[in-house]
This record gives structure tokens, sequence and C-alpha cells, in this order.
């Protein structure tokens, strides 16, 4: 079994992944989304404090599969630097502490796996990442030949939900909020630009988006609210389906896939299947569950890169806060 270990953000989880069936065993993650949720986002230093906290306590609950473990597993980039140090620590203590190897995981390819947890992994695959602090698109051949065709220039699409429901007051957080307040409006009453839409680069932004929505915001009354939600959400994801259809006319999709926290959004789903249908791609998605930062993605991972023996030293573990791909 492989122990894995996630703390790139505001998320504290382990899990216990078996090798040889790719089955989940265990997984406990404790969110930290009520005491950031004051101050309207992450607070670094505070995160890292509540990992320090967390982890040692499920840590505990795991002791049980201690004499079986064959490797330990954890997310070293990218994310927060203080926040993926505690993850790091116990994941040092713990390879020393049993004597087995430490395997370091990409964040991102992390979310990648959530596609195939307790399941094969299936390549090639367009990948389509958005999260809250990524928006990108990657062709994945293998676990490891994965090339990035476009990412965003500035803001990510899952930040811009949390800015928005920040402009409003509605909270950390925002894009849950936003999605259930924009059920109730009406899509079409702001006409907000499509970013990038006569630009030929095939990038994301959601700078300017976010901007012309303040301004929407600042002139509304509170039962507008629900309108401005619903035309950003609609605007924010047409700007993804735009370059997707422009990068698809050279590329013409077998199998595609959308990750990250922001995959969750049920509108964004259905507009994929519907990009998707003349192509007759078939769509992966993630469980719900598992869309947002989780440890069961990161020891589905470290699976495949155990049996390659893709292995770290404790001496070259580091953690980067950002990373290219």
């Amino acid at each position: 079994m492989i122990l894995s270990i996630e703390s790139s953000c505001d998320d504290s989880a382990i899990s216990i992944t078996e090798i040889a069936t790719n089955k989940l065993l265990f997984h406990k993650k404790i969110s930290q989304e009520i005491e950031h949720s004051v101050y309207g986002g992450v607070v670094p230093e505070l995160a890292a404090r509540l990992h320090a906290e967390a982890l040692p306590k499920i840590l505990e609950q795991c002791e049980p599969y201690f004499k079986d473990l064959k490797a330990v597993a954890v997310t070293t980039s990218p994310g927060l630097a203080v926040t993926l140090i505690e993850g790091v620590t116990l994941a040092k203590a713990v390879s020393v502490a049993l004597d087995i190897p430490l395997i370091a995981v990409n964040h991102l390819v992390g979310h990648i796996y959530s596609l195939f947890i307790e399941k094969e992994a299936v390549f090639p695959l367009t990948v389509l990442l958005v999260s809250g602090g990524h928006t990108q698109v990657m062709e994945v051949k293998s676990l490891s030949e994965i090339t990035t065709v476009a990412k965003s220039m500035d803001d990510s699409f899952g930040e811009s939900f949390d800015k928005v429901a920040k402009m409003m007051g509605l909270g950390y957080p925002g894009g849950p909020v936003i999605e259930k307040l924009a059920k109730e409006g009406d899509r079409k009453r702001y006409d907000f630009t499509v970013p990038l839409l006569r630009t030929p680069k095939l990038a994301f932004s959601y700078s300017g988006l976010k901007n012309a929505v303040r301004l929407a915001v600042e002139k509304a009354e509170e039962k507008d609210y629900k309108d401005i939600a619903a035309s950003f959400e609609h605007i924010a994801t047409k700007h993804l389906i735009h370059k997707l259809k422009k990068y698809f006319q050279t590329n013409p999709p077998k199998h595609f896939a959308i990750v990250g926290g922001a995959s969750a959004n049920l509108y964004l789903r259905g507009e994929i299947e519907t990009l998707l249908a003349p192509y007759g791609a078939k769509l992966f998605l993630s469980d719900l569950q598992y869309c947002s930062d989780n440890a069961a993605m990161i020891g589905r991972v470290a699976v495949d890169m155990y049996k390659k023996k893709m292995f770290t030293s404790l001496e070259e573990v580091e953690v980067a806060p950002r990373v290219k791909m």
C-alpha cells in the first residue's frame, strides 16, 4: 500500500491506496474553509498552522496500515510554499520511521489522475484543468508525457469565481455560491464581453471580465446579483468554449476530460458535453467528491509512479510553489 499526503492549499488530506488493485482503502480530508472564510480567501500562514494540527491527527488513524506500506507519497508542487512544507515534513518523517521510499507528486498530475481513482488510467487524453490556481489545456500521452498547449495569462477560471463572490460579499469559497446564485438568474441580462474573442492567441484571461463584473456590482442592487452571477458564469464558460473550439479545429478530440476544483461546475460540464457532441469524443469526469484537492488523487498517481520506481531521496525533496508543464 501507499500512504499519500496532500497539503498544497487549505485541505489537509491523507489516503491509503492498494498498489495491486488501485483500491482506495482509506481517505480523510479536513477542510479549512470555515477558518479562511472570515478573511475572504486563504491566509497561507493560518493554513500552515492548521495543517500542522490536522495532518498528524489523520496520520494516527492510518497506523493499522503501517506494516503494509511500501512507500509514502506527498504533493511537492505547485501550491503554497508554507503549506507544502507541512506535508513534505510529515512525509519525510514517515519515510524515515518506516524505512520506505518517498514519492514526490505534482499536484496538477494528481488532478489528472482524479479521473482514475480505483480505475486504470486511459491515455492519450486532452485535459482542461480549471481550478482556483490554474486554467490550462494539456495533451496527456502518459504519466511522464504531458504538454501544456494553452494557459491563463492572469486570473484562473476558479479564482475569478472566488473574486466575483467576494465583490458581492458572498463569502469564500465563491465557486459553489456563484453557481447556486446563477441558477436563479438571467444569463443574458448583462452583456459582458467574452475575453480575447478576436485574438487568435490560444490563451485564457479573466482579469478584464472580472473588472467588468466589478463595475456592474458597484451599480447594482442586491436583487440584481443573481443576474450578474448568471451572466458572469455564462461568459466565463463561453470564453473556455471559444478557445477550445479554436484548438479543436486542428486537434479534434477523441478523449477529453475536465479536472480541478472548478470542474464540479455543472453548467460548465453541460456546455462541454454540447461542444464535444459533433466530434463523438468521450468525456471523462471525476466524481464530484474528488474534483477539489484530495489525497486520493495523489495516491492514484503514486501507484503508477511506484511501479516505475519514480522515487525521490529525502535530500532531493523540495517544494516548488510554481511549476511549468
